[in-house]
């Protein structure tokens, strides 16, 4: 065979040191390079005539030159993003508007009810042959309800646990706003990034579309190569348009949620690959069952449904009412005072009360049903976030590296006259779909971190956001 290959084919020598030589440059590769860079190799001697290698860090430039627009725009940190957004969204300062009246409302439970007074006038006129004698009529009466301590107090505890659930729904609103914003941003930079791949493919396909054009123009190519590499070349520059769109389609949503108080342009100083460390599983599903303040609401809601319960049993003896009436007669003055009493014969309030019971029961399965649904979106959180960083390892330590390689080898091939273009086109397209497949696992990582830290409860407080 290697006899046959000295005498009928040289070009293939050339190819065969190409791809040794491109084996020896991956076996030499550190294991530091960033994944996903193309490095400069070592281009294979060129044969007579033979076209000039790709320029792959040309290509890695181009595709930052993508972003080039934003160069000078200010940087603001992921921690900066979410300050702003925190100040100024309305959501979050109509929950705090709604706590400040879940706290007017324990002063209203607890307040005393006022007397009533009662006033009438008149006048008294004898009829004919009557002893009475003419004159004024005046009645004055003040009736005060004694209120059943128990039935305010339940009121009192109603209205606190109204309040712990409003302060505990201004920290769901907290909690899912900052995750909100982290998945915005990290899907902010999936979109620079997606469009930096997108502009290094497009340079590359430049690249070859010069060389087969040279090739088509001298006629030692067929047009429809010509054809192929420009439709890839549409494809790619469609692909990178798309990618700029949608990152500022994130950034718009990013504004929308702060109100517009953030600059008309802005760069994110944060990347994909930001550590992902989260604590182990159980340490998360304490936090969560601990922290969580979806759980907090629900157990507010429990904790007011059974003091409405309380109130509804109390209210069957509402209370006394004390009445005092003094009267005024021309020929009299009487001073009356007397005790009202309801009394629970015909309306016991069965009615409010199973109605009370029901909601107990009913907030009660809430509770019990968020908490064990809690438990299984952590581990399917965690189950996640353990796939996508086994995808990132697989395809930054492999898939990638092995993608440029066999892009070199094709790129040799084909100048060397041993392979169409065709696969080198196929190669290119590989390459593409290995680094899109990175870069989404990379988001893939941050967005299920995020999801974690949002049923841990750890965006609920502001001092828990530096991470």
């Amino acid at each position: 065979m290697s006899h046959r290959v000295k005498k009928n084919h040289p070009a293939l020598a050339a190819v065969a040191f190409a791809l040794l030589h491109s084996g020896i440059a991956l076996a030499q590769t550190p294991p530091a390079m960033p994944p996903g860079t193309l490095a400069p190799r070592s281009a294979p001697p060129a044969a007579s005539g033979g076209a000039p290698a790709l320029n792959l860090p040309a290509a890695t430039a181009a595709g930052a030159a993508a972003l080039a627009p934003m160069a000078d725009a200010p940087r603001i940190s992921l921690q900066q993003l979410t300050d702003t957004v925190l100040q100024y969204n309305p959501g979050l300062l109509a929950a705090e508007r709604a706590r400040q009246g879940a706290l007017a409302a324990i002063t209203s439970a607890g307040a005393l009810p006022n007397p009533t007074l009662d006033y009438t006038r008149g006048d008294q006129t004898p009829r004919a042959g009557a002893s009475s004698l003419s004159g004024r009529l005046q009645t004055v009466g003040v009736s005060q309800l004694i209120e059943n301590p128990l039935v305010r107090r339940a009121r009192v505890e109603a209205a606190t646990a109204g309040e712990r659930g409003s302060a505990q729904q201004v920290a769901v609103t907290r909690n899912e706003l900052v995750a909100q914003i982290r998945l915005r941003a990290y899907e902010y930079l999936l979109r620079q990034s997606e469009a930096v791949a997108a502009g290094e493919a497009l340079s590359l396909l430049e690249q070859v579309n010069s060389r087969v054009r040279a090739r088509v123009d001298s006629g030692e190519a067929p047009r429809y190569e010509l054809i192929k590499a420009e439709a890839e070349i549409v494809n790619a520059r469609s692909l990178q348009q798309s990618a700029l769109l949608q990152a500022e389609q994130a950034a718009i949503f990013l504004n929308r949620l702060a109100a517009g108080a953030l600059p008309a342009r802005w760069q994110l100083d944060a990347s994909l690959t930001d550590s992902a460390n989260v604590p182990p599983l159980e340490t998360l599903r304490v936090e969560a069952l601990s922290q969580n303040p979806e759980l907090r609401v629900l157990q507010a809601e429990n904790d007011r449904a059974r003091a409405q319960l309380g109130g509804a049993r109390a209210g069957r003896w509402p209370g006394v009412t004390l009445n005092y009436t003094q009267s005024r007669e021309p020929e009299v003055k009487q001073n009356i005072l007397g005790v009202s009493l309801q009394i629970p014969l015909l309306d016991q309030r069965a009615g409010p009360i199973a109605e009370a019971d029901a909601e107990v029961a009913r907030t009660g399965v809430r509770l019990e049903g968020r908490r064990a649904e809690l438990e299984q979106q952590l581990q399917y959180a965690s189950k996640a976030l353990e796939m996508a960083g086994l995808r990132v390892q697989a395809l930054s330590e492999g898939a990638v590296r092995d993608a440029e390689a066999a892009l070199r080898v094709a790129d040799a091939a084909y100048r060397f006259g041993e392979r169409g273009i065709l696969d080198v086109l196929d190669a290119q397209r590989v390459l593409r779909g290995v680094r899109a497949d990175l870069i989404t696992a990379r988001y893939q990582v941050q967005a299920a971190r995020t999801e974690l830290d949002l049923l841990s409860g750890r965006f609920a407080t502001p001092g828990a956001l530096a991470r």
